[in-house]
């Protein structure tokens, strides 16, 4: 039976299509358990018929007896697996949930297979895969409780199944073979404690479970401190005189970390006009590349991601340096054809067609956007040095980055007759409250506050503090407050007080749970400091949360885990750290934390357009992503994140969801990595559980291309969702002029409104345009 059979029944002339209404009652939070096995135990293993190959027990988590899946004796990408069999409704949509233990550091991949067939995805599907260890403790010394949906299909008619988790080494989401995609398992999985198969949206334990203790009052490092400038500067100067050793012609990267170099007094480079000499000749060289292989402009194989960055890198530099360059501009070289040139004639020549690759190849996910725009940008500037008949005008490319960071509509590449305009006239890179849109929230992808600096810094008067383009900085604050919110406490890999990024219910996220140790800036990316949005606006708030990194001692760790990583890029971002270090220490104290900070008030954060919310709820943090993953079509799908003090919950369950139909549909592939496209299909003999499901598509606006497979940011947009977990009910409106109905569920009948402290007292509530409510029961 489909679950999407009453779809059909929906006219695209219909103002409003409810989905999901086959099963009565399918997304009621509080129905109960039906099974529970206990991994480890004889008698529970027995009931269920529990079969294993290459696993064993142990006994580890508050001496809990577990189960984990263990490498081949000859290690290949598969591991061990355990299959066994537990009771499902035959009736309501079913859940599987598994109890780990957050201490463990693993970096295993679990796929949960139901009656022989994968359930989820491997890499960044809307039904999430069980599991991708990152190596780091999730949950120190308590469990955490990961759920994923059964299939309604595989479950209907049924009050019992065959389940099975198989074990494999993790991947490198960006592999195109399978040798670069998927690793070996080497070492065991993470422990088994219990597996669940309940109704409810949410799991909640039976009271007499073994759980872990709230941590209150975490220890703060003790160290590294700030020897680490140090070794930052020893490191930066090191591989500047290698730089300065090499008798080749410096490429891009080596052009981009030498020129800034040149004004860090505390540096080799600085003022060395060897660093002069070196770059110009790179730059010459690259020129004769380029005219043997005209495509160089965007297959520069020396740089990450050319076609990104085109000559962007040649033109920064020359824009730092021009003082410099400007009395060799007339100079000539030989252009390796015999032929002698101007170095402002080859120069220009570089700009001039950096700028039109650039140009024709915008990319609507944000953080490519930027980048593009930004290095467009540089490739222009340099060109109104050189030969300002032909740069485009000034607007013409601050506009560009405008687009990118949401201050005006996005509008694509450049055609023969204009933008392309494929998102419409009305696309906005980031929402009214300042969150990336790719398509809905992201984690890391969605941390750009390094590439919007790096935009408001190149944007200004060079070596002028404070003199980029206002309105690109206020974009940058409102971005940073934004993502602020998405910051909740947690012990960093050793134990101590720190802040994580919330990435579980990011669109672009894999194995990233837990999130890394951020505040403000993306400190550990490449091209990132910690400290370099604070310093470079001097904004209150930021101030006072790079003064909560630098009092939890979390600073100098994130520098040095920085230094770990190899890399001119990560290098050249070590440039600015020791001045923005001293910059901030001179501010005065300011007396704000992150949001999600134990000592700030209680909030609610919602983004309408990006259809995520995050909570803080006394001692509780609650984040979910109604919006979900829903590339192709709605879904119904959302993710969900709660944290309590003694348990931690990481759920992929379906909701209710509104929308207005197109009369289009889409049907699931027979995919088991890439859900959403099925690149890369690897897994020969494995099938998917999710084969043939339809899924309805909303209503695309008129004007932008689409046809059903697509990715599309309007095609599983709802216009309204409401998700029970729990104790906690959210309703959101997505749409800007329409009001929607929310009846309450029985359960929630006497419930407090979480931001006006009021009793809920009616029966339905009305939810305003672009608005979100919260109810929490007593």
């Amino acid at each position: 039976m489909n679950r999407f059979q009453t779809v059909k029944k929906c006219t695209s002339g219909a103002a409003l299509c409810l989905s999901f209404l086959l099963i009565a009652n399918l997304t009621k939070a509080q129905d109960g358990i039906k099974d529970i096995l206990s991994f480890g135990k004889a008698a529970s293993e027995q009931q269920h018929a529990l079969n294993s190959r290459d696993s064993k027990v142990i006994t580890a988590g508050l001496n809990e007896p577990a189960r984990v899946l263990l490498p081949m004796q000859t290690p290949t990408f598969e591991g061990g697996t355990i299959a066994f069999k537990m009771a499902v409704d035959p009736v309501k949509q079913n859940y599987f949930t598994v109890k780990f233990w957050g201490s463990d550091r693993d970096k295993s991949m679990i796929m949960l297979f139901a009656e022989g067939k994968q359930v989820g995805y491997r890499h960044l599907g809307d039904i999430d895969l069980l599991w991708l260890g990152n190596g780091q403790p999730a949950f120190d010394e308590r469990f955490f409780y990961v759920t994923i949906p059964i299939p309604l299909q595989q479950t209907t008619g049924k009050t019992q199944m065959d389940l099975e988790l198989r074990s494999y080494g993790d991947i490198w989401g960006y592999g195109y073979t399978f040798a670069q995609y998927q690793r070996n398992m080497t070492k065991p999985s993470l422990g088994f404690y219990k597996a669940y198969t309940h109704t409810s949206t949410m799991i909640e334990p039976p009271k007499d479970e073994v759980q872990g203790k709230a941590i209150s009052n975490p220890p703060l490092r003790k160290g590294p401190g700030e020897e680490m400038l140090t070794v930052l500067k020893n490191r930066v100067n090191k591989e500047l005189m290698d730089i300065f050793k090499l008798t080749r012609a410096l490429n891009q990267h080596e052009i981009m970390f030498l020129a800034p170099a040149y004004e860090v007094k505390w540096t080799v480079a600085y003022h060395n006009p060897e660093v002069v000499a070196k770059i110009a000749r790179g730059m010459d060289e690259h020129y004769k590349k380029f005219l043997d292989d005209p495509k160089l402009i965007y297959t520069d194989q020396t740089i990450y991601n050319g076609d990104w960055l085109v000559t962007g890198p040649i033109g920064r530099a020359i824009v730092q340096l021009w003082p410099e360059l400007k009395p060799m501009l007339d100079q000539t070289v030989d252009d390796g054809k015999g032929n002698q040139i101007s170095h402002r004639k080859a120069w220009s020549i570089l700009m001039d067609e950096g700028i039109k690759h650039s140009a024709t190849h915008r990319r609507h996910y944000t953080n490519q956007s930027m980048i593009i725009d930004m290095f467009l940008y540089d490739c222009n500037r340099a060109l109104q040095l050189l030969d300002p008949a032909k740069a485009l005008p000034e607007e013409k490319t601050l506009g560009y980055l405008h687009e990118s960071v949401g201050l005006k509509p996005w509008l694509g590449k450049e055609t023969p007759t204009g933008p392309e305009r494929n998102l419409g006239d009305n696309y906005w890179q980031l929402t009214e409250k300042g969150l990336t849109k790719e398509l809905g929230y992201v984690g890391y992808y969605g941390e750009v506050l390094d590439w919007i600096v790096d935009m408001y810094k190149t944007t200004g008067k060079h070596g002028v503090p404070g003199s980029g383009d206002p309105e690109i900085k206020k974009q940058l604050l409102k971005m940073a407050n934004a993502r602020s919110y998405f910051r909740y406490p947690a012990l960093d890999p050793d134990g101590f007080k720190a802040m994580r990024i919330e990435a579980v219910i990011g669109w672009r996220d894999g194995s990233h749970y837990p999130g890394d140790v951020i505040y403000g800036d993306r400190g550990i990316a490449w091209d990132a400091t910690p400290l370099m949005t604070a310093a470079a606006t001097l904004d209150p708030q930021m101030v006072g949360i790079a003064q909560q990194m630098i009092a939890d001692n979390q600073f100098f760790k994130i520098l040095q885990d920085k230094m770990d990583l190899k890399g001119i890029r990560v290098t050249k971002s070590l440039l600015n750290i020791p001045d923005e270090y001293e910059l901030i220490k001179k501010q005065k104290v300011q007396k704000v934390s992150l949001p999600m900070a134990d000592n700030m008030p209680d909030f609610i954060f919602s983004d309408e357009e990006d259809g995520v919310v995050a909570i803080k709820n006394g001692n509780e943090r609650l984040y979910a992503s109604l919006y979900w993953r829903a590339r192709n079509a709605i879904n119904r799908l959302a993710k969900v994140h709660y944290i309590t003090p003694t348990i931690d919950r990481l759920s992929n369950i379906y909701i209710h969801s509104e929308f207005e139909p197109s009369g289009m549909t889409y049907i699931r592939q027979n995919w088991v990595n890439l859900g959403f496209q099925g690149g890369r299909e690897f897994y020969k003999g494995i099938a998917s559980a999710h084969t043939g499901e339809e899924l309805p598509i909303a209503k695309i606006p008129g004007g932008v291309k689409f046809k059903p497979g697509d990715e599309n940011v309007y095609a599983g947009k709802a216009s309204f969702y409401s998700m029970e977990y729990g104790k906690y009910l959210i309703a959101m409106n997505t749409t800007k002029h329409k009001s929607f109905g929310l009846i309450i569920p029985e359960g929630f009948k006497n419930a407090i409104n979480l931001k006006t402290k009021k009793i809920i007292t009616a029966g339905k509530l009305t939810v305003s345009p672009f608005s979100t409510l919260v109810f929490v029961k007593k």
